[in-house]
């Protein structure tokens, strides 16, 4: 499950995921598939539980995104020093030197993207949190990148940790 406002958005993340599992042979239902998640409605907790129950669900991934992050940092210019030779002479320095090109500062900016994704066990009556994981994500290209990314590494940490 992806927990979004962005119903497209979820429902990418949500059929990937359940794909990426089924690759390590997990088999996954994408909670698209099965929840009604209607824009600006109320949500149903009753109707999720039996959905869950009716499924056999024996586990549900959560994903959210919990902080994005844009920092802006000043790199300063620098002074463009000529090649040893210029310094032999004083006016090959003097001439080399006296009309210094500087590098002109910019701004660099970076975005990091923070993502959340916990595995609940539903055998327990409330669901059971029994793995937890916070991915980063820096200068993201894309949403549908990301989501790629971040399926592909959360289905390889669960398969390979034994979670499902």
């Amino acid at each position: 499950m992806g927990l979004s406002d962005k119903t497209a958005i979820r429902a990418d993340f949500e059929d990937e995921l359940a794909s990426e599992l089924g690759a390590v042979e997990i088999e996954a239902i994408p909670g698209n598939a099965i929840l009604l998640r209607p824009e600006g409605t109320h949500f149903d907790l009753d109707y999720l539980k039996t959905q869950i129950r009716e499924h056999g669900i024996d586990a549900i991934v959560v994903s959210r995104l919990i902080n994005m992050d844009i920092t802006a940092t000043y790199i300063p210019g620098a002074p463009y020093t000529p090649p040893f030779p210029y310094y032999n002479t004083f006016y090959g320095y003097y001439g080399a030197v006296y009309p210094a090109v500087y590098s002109p500062g910019y701004l660099k900016q970076e975005k990091k993207v923070r993502i959340e994704t916990n595995l609940y066990a539903t055998s327990a009556t409330e669901g059971e949190l029994v793995w937890t994981c916070i991915t980063d994500s820096l200068n993201p290209s894309s949403k549908t990148t990301t989501v790629a990314q971040l399926v592909k590494v959360v289905a390889k940490q669960i398969k390979s940790e034994g979670m499902l």
